[in-house]
């Protein structure tokens, strides 16, 4: 199966400062492992920006203003919180990378391609509706499930997240509507303290967490009984995967033990869950992952997994 790339140059103008994890070598560590091999024979779309109708579907018209307000001078950086620092690259990359996962569920849903993988930088999985936080200034994944619906007239649609992060911004975007629903694994206790168990939204939200050192095994456990069975139960007619990698054993910000073979496994059951419940519709937007060769290395193996299922 063909795998649509979205991706722009702009998203390596996003420069946090030296020594930030969330660093443009990110975006060239993702690139590098997309021209290799059979991944470099993939269609390529350039991502657009996001409009502001686009991003008023889940963040607030000040919310938007102030962001864009915030955009520092050429060579100056400006600090949103302790972790989240904008350059002046920071919004086009930013309204790159939400564009990306707006085009991904247009893309998915008008075919034929049905699997689209967005890999662009800043993520979004820890922006709330009214604050940056966690590298993140737009909530991309909640922006492309609120396009899917307004646009496409999607009634359900999930976000299942193995970033080793749990998605606050996602589940803060999700918690108060049932017709989203969120699925994430994730370490605990770890940044940003929230996703316990009992953290339910609505009924819609589903959290399992995994101790600093759980291996692949004890990941694959938490999706086969957990997570998987609650997305089949709530049968989404699209499939947004936010596909962090810092769950991976070598990731210098967490302490999991998961290989490219777990983040194989998973897109292949996300894909047959996809198949069974959303035409086969899945977008993939890049979160986490801070050691280089291992975010190389494990984007080409779920890029692959995209393309083979």
């Amino acid at each position: 199966m063909s795998v649509l790339i979205l991706t722009h140059a702009a998203c390596a103008a996003h420069d946090p400062g030296p020594h930030h994890p969330e660093c443009p070598d990110r975006w060239r560590a993702v690139t590098r492992a997309l021209e290799a091999e059979a991944l470099s024979t993939l269609p390529r779309a350039e991502a657009p920006r996001a409009t502001h109708e686009h991003i008023l579907r889940v963040h607030p018209e000040a919310y938007l203003e102030a962001i864009l307000g915030a955009a520092p001078a050429p060579d100056d950086r400006v600090a949103l919180d302790a972790d989240t620092i904008m350059s002046h690259g920071s919004i086009e990359a930013a309204l790159r990378s939400a564009g990306a996962a707006v085009a991904a569920v247009d893309a998915v849903c008008t075919g034929p391609i049905r699997h689209a993988f967005c890999a662009t930088r800043p993520p979004g999985h820890h922006a709330e509706p009214s604050r940056p936080m966690g590298f993140c200034l737009f909530a991309n994944a909640a922006i492309a499930a609120r396009h899917a619906q307004a646009v496409h007239g999607l009634t359900r649609v999930a976000v299942a997240d193995f970033d080793v992060h749990h998605g606050n911004g996602t589940q803060a975007c999700f918690e108060a509507d049932a017709s989203l629903m969120l699925a994430s694994s994730h370490q605990w206790p770890l940044y940003p303290g929230t996703g316990a168990p009992q953290e339910r939204g609505v009924g819609n939200i589903f959290n399992a967490t995994l101790p600093p050192g759980a291996d692949g095994a004890a990941f694959r456990a938490v999706w086969e009984k957990l997570l998987l069975p609650a997305l089949d139960a709530f049968a989404p007619e699209l499939l947004i995967i936010s596909a962090g990698f810092d769950a991976h054993v070598a990731d210098p910000l967490a302490q999991l033990r998961l290989t490219e073979t777990d983040f194989t496994w998973i897109t292949v059951e996300l894909c047959a869950l996809a198949a069974r419940h959303a035409e086969g519709r899945v977008v993939s937007v890049l979160e986490g992952g801070y050691d280089l060769d291992a975010l190389s290395s494990s984007v080409a193996a779920h890029v692959r997994a995209l393309m083979l299922n």
